[in-house]
């Protein structure tokens, strides 16, 4: 898999960020807040975009990945509440979500680049140990924060690379589902909690979207800095 990306960098005093972009922009994805859970909504070259971004930061423990979502607005009666824009970051940068405005406000035009990938949509299905997953000691987890209207996904190599699949799912299964159920098209996988991979974080559904809106409509207002309790 080939990844066109643009990689930025950004300094905050003795510190510098690296922050890689999708090179083009994923217009028919959508991160939206519904409270209770998170809603991904995507078309099938959005979602393996995205499977893309995510196993990228599976091997990119020092950068974060930012996919500008918030502009995008899906043709679904489910997608009403705050749009947000993702971040995805190894555990190890420790970076601190609230220096995430500051970061982003000096970010310049970066450089383009194309990143090699596994092919993994032709690849075996990750096994994973749903059973090792709900050990104490387990530190394969997502934890999730949300600032400045930006979802902050954080988590170890491998559960990135285990979860990028949800994505490839939706990509090679949603278009031909929508062939044959006319009727009820609805198709979407889900970050679940009885999987055992959401540490402090909520759900986040993936549903396969075909109609999208060009209409520009206003943010709703919602809580914007806060880390999720258990839920």
């Amino acid at each position: 898999m080939k990844l066109p990306v643009v990689i930025h960098q950004a300094r905050l005093g003795a510190t510098e960020f690296r922050v890689i972009r999708p090179a083009r922009p994923l217009h028919h994805a959508a991160l939206i807040d519904h409270d209770r859970y998170v809603g991904a909504y995507v078309d099938q070259d959005a979602a393996r975009g995205i499977a893309g971004l995510w196993m990228l930061a599976a091997r990119s423990p020092r950068s974060l990945i930012h996919l500008p979502l918030r502009a995008h607005h899906p043709e679904s009666p489910d997608a009403v509440g705050l749009r947000l824009d993702l971040v995805l970051l190894h555990h190890s940068l420790q970076f601190a979500p609230s220096r995430w405005k500051e970061v982003r406000g000096r970010l310049g035009p970066g450089r383009p680049q194309t990143v090699s990938l596994p092919e993994a949509e032709h690849a075996d299905p990750a096994v994973i140990d749903y059973e090792a997953c709900h050990y104490r000691e387990n530190r394969d987890l997502f934890h999730q924060h949300l600032h400045a209207e930006t979802l902050f996904m954080t988590g170890s190599a491998r559960v990135f690379r285990d979860t990028a699949r949800l994505f490839l799912e939706v990509a090679r299964e949603g278009p031909g589902h929508t062939l044959a159920h006319p009727g009820y098209s609805h198709f979407c996988t889900s970050l679940h909690a009885n999987a055992g991979i959401l540490g402090n974080a909520r759900e986040i559904h993936i549903e396969y979207s075909t109609q999208w809106s060009s209409r520009a409509t206003a943010p709703s207002r919602a809580r914007l800095d806060y880390p999720f309790m258990g839920r």
